[in-house]
């Protein structure tokens, strides 16, 4: 292979910097609020229901899975940078509603409007558009980096900001962060450079739908959102009740746990370059599995919440940076369009579920149900990704043959 295929052109490079730039600021957008909601919704007109707190936590998922591949569709047609604005427009807008929000109803219409800005497909595609075949798995795998680490940014900005500017000003600036994402978009993005490709069409989605390890990735996806989402309606009142640390001070949990889970996942993706992934995957989800377990019997206190914090995001961290990069590689050469729009929509369908369920079983029967809930929906993931038969891709397959 010549040298111009071993690494990114500089256009190239720009490319996913910026598209992953502008997943980064929505994702830091919507996390934001993950931390410190489910503490304060309990003051809000109607927000005492855990089941109510978990449904405007997870609706989010719910309208952008819905909307995912339809958007993805429309960038085909009208291209990729108009739907992109159009979301984050969408998402903006749903962000004020939501900062302006007297209770818990106005919160959920926000919450449903920021879901509704669907962007994922597009940019998704628009890396597609960007990079050669030979580039695009590290322009996944940079999105999916990107994710995680706004995830853990996430949880030291949140309290501190919490507490100088409130709730209505985390949901003000996610707004703002989309108003930023859209300039990104329109002055540093730069236009595809080849036209936009036609949709393969419905034969590309059996394909993937077919493909037996890709659908294992994405009950990976749905499961590792559900489980993130679930959690984080359990955790801030955990630290509050049984740990005492009053909500604005839970950064100094986060910070240390942050900083922790990010080296070891350093670490670990270092030595999986040398002993394969299926190994590393398989304990990364194991580990998520073991906090899920010890949290149903915990009996609080700062230091062991902090030491399961990160095993937790160890974890999820190292799920969240191989599993878009793991699609690629699998998915057939003329279905990874395909295969990221359904990655997409079951990550977003994750959320809901994972605020769904996970409200409806703090409602019902306390906290301990959402670990069970939790530990239920990882072991079914650790016994199919057991099964997965294919690591990594084989760039000559057949979309004849996806599911061998």
């Amino acid at each position: 292979m010549s040298a111009p295929d071993q690494s990114m052109t500089r256009l190239e490079l720009r490319s996913s910097i910026s598209l992953s730039s502008i997943f980064a600021l929505r994702m830091l957008g919507l996390f934001l609020i993950l931390p410190v909601f489910a503490e304060h919704a309990r003051h809000l007109p109607g927000g005492t229901s855990a089941l109510m707190i978990g449904l405007v936590l997870g609706i989010y998922g719910l309208t952008q899975g819905i909307l995912q591949i339809p958007a993805g569709m429309a960038s085909d047609r009208f291209g990729r940078k108009p739907v992109i604005v159009v979301g984050l427009v969408i998402f903006a807008l749903g962000s004020f509603v939501a900062a302006s929000a007297s209770d818990i109803w106005v919160t959920l219409i926000g919450r449903a409007l920021q879901g509704a800005g669907a962007i994922s497909a597009a940019v998704t595609a628009l890396v597609a558009d960007s990079t050669r075949e030979s580039q695009r798995t590290k322009s996944m795998a940079m999105i999916g980096g990107s994710i995680a680490l706004m995830f853990a940014l996430s949880l030291v900005a949140a309290p501190v900001l919490y507490g100088l500017i409130g709730m209505g000003g985390l949901f003000a600036a996610t707004g703002i962060l989309a108003l930023v994402a859209i300039w990104v978009t329109l002055r540093i993005v730069p236009d595809a450079p080849q036209p936009l490709a036609h949709s393969p069409g419905a034969g590309a989605l059996r394909s993937v739908m077919r493909n037996s390890d890709i659908l294992r990735l994405n009950a990976g996806i749905f499961s590792l959102h559900m489980v993130q989402m679930a959690m984080f309606i359990a955790v801030p009142r955990a630290l509050v009740e049984r740990s005492g640390l009053p909500l604005p001070e839970h950064w100094k949990v986060y910070l240390p746990v942050v900083v922790v889970s990010l080296a070891l996942m350093g670490g670990a993706l270092r030595r999986e370059r040398s002993g394969g992934p299926r190994a590393l995957f398989l304990a990364a989800i194991a580990l998520v599995l073991a906090v899920q377990l010890a949290f149903a019997t915990y009996p609080g206190g700062l230091v062991l919440t902090a030491v399961l914090l990160t095993m937790f995001f160890t974890g999820f961290n190292i799920l969240e940076a191989s599993l878009p990069s793991l699609i690629s590689k699998l998915a057939p050469g003329n279905a990874k369009g395909a295969a990221m729009g359904v990655y997409n929509t079951t990550q977003s369908l994750g959320l809901f579920a994972g605020g769904a369920l996970g409200g409806w079983a703090m409602s019902r029967c306390g906290e301990s149900a959402v670990w069970a809930v939790n530990s239920l929906a990882l072991i079914c993931w650790l016994v199919l990704a057991a099964g997965q038969r294919r690591w990594r891709g084989i760039e000559q397959d057949s979309p004849a043959a996806p599911g061998r």
